[in-house]
């Protein structure tokens, strides 16, 4: 008996190394085979490659600022004020890695992705202490019909990921799409504020309390700035939000 316990670790590393060889894991992002055992979706030089926002950002939305200063032209002075969702912050930039790894856990099925997408949000969470003051994550909401057509809301599982690796609650149901909206991809910025007026509404009491909103990728602020203002609405305190990924 105890030479078989011996023999089965043996084994195991046998059985995993066959499949490895005749079904090698590929990168997402360049479709390189990746090392034996190892455990990130992108391949070492796609995963190098890459970036996360630098120092030069806009203080509140986030949007990458090339030669410096506080706020970018929508953010600054008494524009800022009107704003609901008080700060924004990403995790990464979207680049052509990040995208491809986005990309195939938005659209092609990939939802195991949210567990690895999750724990590197976590991982930037630490050097963001703007958006310490969080006490509840709330996932951008996809409308009933598009939920059931994709079979799940990539902003939840990536909010439950991260929520679980920062010991955050999560509450998924606080929050609604109540009208179906057009793709905000195929629209310019002012569409997506326009296409976001009136399309979320609070449906759970979060009166009082500071939401972090988690959402894939943040482009103009649009979706994020919709959802913020239905939970202050609904009486949330503040509204600030992390993204997996930002436009530059």
């Amino acid at each position: 008996m105890m030479h078989a316990k011996k023999l089965l670790p043996a084994a195991r590393f046998a059985g995993e190394l066959l499949l490895h060889i005749l079904f090698p894991r590929t990168c997402f992002a360049c479709g390189a085979d990746l090392p034996f055992r190892y455990a990130d979706p992108l391949c070492p030089a796609c995963r190098g490659a890459v970036r996360v926002p630098g120092p030069l950002i806009c203080q509140r939305c986030g949007t990458v600022l090339p030669s410096g200063g506080a706020h970018c032209a929508r953010c600054r002075g008494s524009k800022g004020k009107k704003f609901k969702c008080k700060i924004i912050r990403s995790a990464w930039l979207f680049g052509p890695q990040s995208r491809a790894l986005i990309h195939a856990f938005k659209y092609s099925g990939y939802a195991f992705l949210a567990d690895y997408l999750g724990a590197q949000m976590a991982k930037r969470f630490k050097d963001l202490p703007e958006l310490a003051a969080a006490q509840v994550v709330v996932p951008v909401p996809l409308y009933p019909k598009r939920q059931k057509w994709r079979g799940y809301n990539q902003s939840e599982l990536l909010a439950r990921a991260f929520a679980r690796a920062v010991h955050l609650p999560v509450e998924s149901r606080c929050l609604v799409r109540v009208r179906d909206t057009a793709a905000q991809a195929k629209l310019h910025r002012q569409e997506r504020l326009d296409n976001m007026v009136g399309a979320f509404a609070a449906t759970a009491d979060v009166r009082g309390k500071t939401v972090l909103l988690i959402d894939d990728v943040a482009t103009t602020g649009a979706t994020l700035e919709g959802c913020a203002q239905a939970l202050r609405e609904g009486g949330a305190k503040r509204v600030i939000a992390y993204t997996l990924a930002r436009e530059p």
